[in-house]
């Protein structure tokens, strides 16, 4: 089981390192790896064994994180209403497209990765095509908006060694594009 202590903080260099990509098909050890990055996330979202193991809530988790610089990353997003709306594990994931529209989170974005708060919008685009493979090695192409899309680049940005602050605009990091959905 994957803990708070085996997740990789910034400063790490493998979280700035462009992740290699994976061959199929996956190797024990790759196959392993992705069950536990995903079994994280659902027990994150566990109150109960969030809280008995003190693990931060995720809804992605990309191998960089754990110390591994491979192109996969777990994903399991939640409605409002606690309702999973995306689940599945990106392997050599590819944006095909991305809207001219940007989208940010209310709140601003954290990271399993960061341990402090860093205030301020982080925009991104508010829809993407994706490209990449399951564990088992089937090619899907799915077309994501509002939050799925926005956990989804957060979680590729990882594997390309890009962390979500350094999207906040360094001058004024509440300022944003008249257009951008705000997604609460």
């Amino acid at each position: 089981m994957i803990l708070m202590k085996d997740i990789t903080r910034d400063g790490n260099p493998v979280l700035r390192k462009v992740a290699e990509p994976l061959s199929f098909p996956l190797s024990d050890h790759y196959k392993k790896l992705a069950d536990r990055m995903m079994e994280y996330l659902i027990n994150s979202q566990d109150p109960k064994i969030a809280q008995k193991h003190q693990l931060r809530a995720g809804v992605g988790l990309a191998a960089p994180q754990v110390g591994e610089s491979v192109q996969m990353a777990a994903l399991l997003v939640p409605n409002n209403e606690g309702e999973i709306v995306f689940k599945d594990t990106f392997v050599n994931p590819e944006i095909l497209s991305e809207s001219v529209q940007q989208a940010c989170l209310s709140e601003g974005e954290g990271c399993l990765s960061v341990d402090k708060v860093i205030d301020g919008y982080v925009p991104r685009p508010d829809k993407l095509k994706i490209k990449y493979y399951t564990v088992d090695g089937t090619e899907k192409i799915i077309n994501l908006k509002d939050y799925p899309a926005i956990v989804a680049s957060h979680e590729i940005e990882h594997l390309r060694g890009h962390l979500f602050y350094d999207r906040i605009n360094k001058q004024d990091p509440f300022k944003l594009a008249d257009d951008t959905v705000i997604v609460y």
